[in-house]
């Protein structure tokens, strides 16, 4: 099969704000882009990211001190001056986090000319990035969503989880606005109204309403995602189905393996969405199958690439990433020529979903395809991000431990007498002093 041509002459720059070194994605984006001979820009949370150590990596700027569009249509405009040779030469910018891709859209005419991006505004990606409106949207369309709840009030978050049923997923509305430090995640599983209530009043420090629903049950073979690409016609030009293995945390978190496995309602259900929104560019979306009803039901819209995108590299190297590119520099996306059974392993997250879970193991079934593995760190033409990757996933297990042997410690450490109760009747000295 032939190889699509791609404009060589035109860089990309990825685009990263957030401030996850594990964010696999954008690694394998400066993979998929540089081997196809595009030279590849990043700007990410540091210059010592493991990304940075990437071959096919040019250079590395660190992102803005703050997530303001202004700053980082700024940055990328001064990028564009140093990486080309004349002021009119276009670059390819690549968003790999909502924050980034809200941000560039909502700069998105200050920068048409010099910056290549999909066709769209920020209130449009906002439909489907916002939690909360993108439940909307659902209930608009008639695409099956888990039952959602929006809460007032501390005590009305708990009487909705217990009407919606406990265990119950609580996400933050945005949660690219989650403060760095804070410990909350964008996702959490509660199970009881006291600590539905501890959440939600959190929500000042969050920056976005907390959201409840209700939780579909988990387990095998359930869980599905859809990673397409939508052209500037408004053509799904890139699309295809794989279903997660392995998840970490287990059962509700992101992917650590998958397999391209075709599963035509979910292609379905995909497709229309991207039809009756009128999206343009990539975009990443997940479901889950509710085995009582039959129904998959759409858990998230991330109008960016996912992590796991490389998952659909079809046997010419075809992904969305590299379908963008030639997109936006006005050569056709040819149809992806399916390699089903291809599996995708994200080493570090995989270790984890083992560790947590070993006996949860995927058997395919009798004749199912199988198919090459790629590992989202360790490529043998590419070998130094996985050994950055180690040693600081190494550092960060030891920083988790030792704070948790501290916070053990601060249990087991008795309370200055001072804090101690005294036993009912007996004055303290300050009152036999005062007496």
């Amino acid at each position: 099969m032939a190889v699509p041509p791609y404009d060589t002459r035109v860089p990309a720059v990825l685009v990263r704000l957030d401030r996850n070194p594990f964010h696999h994605g954008t690694l394998g984006a400066a993979r998929s882009l540089g081997r196809a001979g595009i030279p590849v820009h990043a700007v990410v949370e540091s210059r010592d990211s493991p990304v940075a150590r990437s071959r096919y990596v040019r250079s590395v700027r660190a992102r803005p001190a703050s997530a303001a569009s202004t700053e980082l249509a700024a940055l990328l405009l001064r990028i564009a001056g140093e990486i080309t040779d004349t002021p009119s030469a276009p670059v390819l910018a690549v968003p790999l986090d909502d924050v980034s891709a809200l941000a560039l859209a909502r700069r998105r005419t200050e920068l048409a000319g010099r910056i290549l991006l999909p066709d769209r505004t920020e209130d449009q990606l906002l439909r489907v990035a916002d939690k909360a409106r993108l439940a909307e949207v659902c209930a608009e369309l008639g695409l099956p969503h888990p039952r959602t709840e929006l809460p007032a009030d501390a005590d009305e978050a708990a009487a909705m989880a217990w009407s919606l049923g406990l265990p119950v997923v609580a996400k933050w509305s945005r949660p690219w606005l989650l403060p760095a430090g804070s410990g909350l995640r964008s996702t959490t599983i509660l199970r009881s109204p006291a600590e539905v209530r501890e959440l939600y009043r959190r929500t000042p420090q969050a920056g976005s309403p907390l959201l409840l629903q209700e939780l579909l049950p988990p387990g095998r073979d359930l869980d599905w995602f859809f990673h397409g690409y939508a052209d500037s016609a408004g053509r799904c030009a890139a699309g295809a189905t794989g279903r997660k293995e392995r998840s970490w945390p287990d059962g509700a978190g992101l992917t650590a393996v998958g397999r391209w496995t075709p599963n035509p309602e979910v292609d379905r259900l995909a497709r229309g969405l991207l039809e009756a929104l009128g999206h343009r560019g990539v975009c990443d979306l997940d479901f889950r199958l509710d085995r009582d009803t039959g129904a998959y039901h759409l858990l998230d819209f991330n109008p960016r690439p996912g992590a796991q995108f490389r998952l659909f590299a079809d046997r010419r190297g075809l992904d969305v990433v590299r379908a963008l590119h030639l997109d936006l520099t006005g050569r056709p996306v040819p149809p992806l020529a399916p390699a089903y059974g291809r599996r995708f392993v994200v080493e570090n997250y995989a270790a984890l979903s083992l560790l947590a879970s070993p006996r949860r193991r995927y058997a395919p079934e009798p004749g199912a395809a199988r198919g090459p593995a790629e590992r989202a760190w360790f490529a043998a033409d590419d070998p130094a991000p996985a050994l950055a990757m180690g040693r600081a996933w190494l550092a960060h297990l030891l920083r988790r431990a030792l704070a948790a042997v501290r916070r053990r410690l601060a249990a087991r450490r008795p309370r200055h007498p001072a804090a101690l109760p005294r036993p009912a009747g007996r004055p303290s000295s300050t009152q036999l002093t005062q007496r």
